[in-house]
């Protein structure tokens, strides 16, 4: 990271503002270079990109259970990730790094993840709606 890097926090949460089992916040916009650090709220949690909604050869992460996560963004574009317990409740969020590059890709790539949801059906489309 340099200087001119931030670091931003999204906590893992089993109620937030805009329900049970969120990221908060759930949308974030970051640059290139920020480090993101995911900080649970309660053991069973954790975050992790998901492959094919990241930009092409943005480097993935996968957070332990119940552990505090940075990951280093690393690429222009949009990353969707998910908590691997809690993605059929909708436990996703989205983060925008720069430019929305891929995000017509994302949101066609999006609808088999949002189809497995039983809950919070329209979560992260919401989210996708955010970026720009």
């Amino acid at each position: 990271a340099n200087a001119w890097s931030a670091d931003h926090v999204v906590q893992m949460k089993n109620m937030g503002a805009d329900g049970t089992m969120v990221f908060e916040p759930g949308f974030l916009k970051v640059a290139v270079g920020d480090t993101v650090t995911f900080e649970p709220t309660d053991q069973g949690h954790n975050s992790e990109s998901i492959a094919n909604l990241v930009p092409a050869g943005a480097k993935g992460w996968k957070g332990g259970f119940g552990q505090k996560t940075t990951v280093t963004i690393d690429k222009e574009g949009v990353y969707v990730y998910k908590c691997l317990p809690h993605a059929m409740v909708a436990m996703v969020g989205v983060i925008q790094a720069g430019n929305a590059t891929n995000l017509e890709k994302v949101k066609a790539d999006s609808k088999a993840l949002s189809a497995t949801f039983v809950m919070s059906k329209d979560r992260l489309d919401k989210y996708l709606a955010q970026a720009k």
